[in-house]
């Protein structure tokens, strides 16, 4: 195994090719899984319904947050506060009214003036072949370009965004019946 020549010791390569490539083999940390590649723009659809929407996908933003109307906040018979909105489909125009149980309330900084408070509720979104439930913040965003915005709740653990592509695939989650 050892050979000796002059003043340092050698391995033979029919040992240290073996070692090199188990070293190789080995430099994935343990637990790492594939994660898909998205653009920085994708096709997605939102809650049991499966309304189709655009969504920027944003590494920079923590959460998530969807373009919803009529928003209002009310309590059940338990005592427990809920949220009624509208979202929606960007393809027919057909909005649909949901309830949610009110998850959270998000404290949104604005970049010129004071936080925001918005409900947060947990909807289901799909991403290429990828269906999730997460936490999405309620808001106008009409004025932005997307209705939808994907934080690193949504995203992390599952894809990679790249930057230079937009559109790279549709989604394709089973339908599960309406809202």
């Amino acid at each position: 195994m050892w050979t000796r020549r002059g003043a340092g010791l050698k391995i033979r390569p029919t040992l240290w090719l073996p070692m090199v490539a188990l070293s190789i083999g080995l430099s994935a940390p343990v637990g790492a899984t594939e994660k898909d590649i998205f653009g920085w723009a994708e096709h997605v659809l939102v809650g049991r319904s499966q309304l189709a929407m655009e969504a920027k996908l944003d590494t920079g933003a923590d959460t998530s947050s969807i373009d919803a109307s009529k928003i209002r906040r009310y309590r059940s018979e338990s005592k427990k506060l809920w949220v009624e909105f509208r979202l929606t489909d960007d393809d027919s125009g057909r909005a649909i009214r949901y309830k949610k149980k009110l998850v959270r309330y998000a404290y949104i900084k604005e970049h010129n003036g004071p936080s925001q408070k918005r409900p947060v509720v947990k909807m289901e979104i799909c991403l290429g072949d990828h269906s999730m439930d997460i936490e999405v913040s309620l808001v106008d965003r009409s004025g932005f370009a997307f209705p939808v915005l994907l934080g690193r709740n949504a995203l992390q653990g599952l894809a990679v965004v790249d930057s230079e592509l937009e559109y790279t695939s549709n989604p394709t989650c089973p339908a599960k019946g309406e809202p």
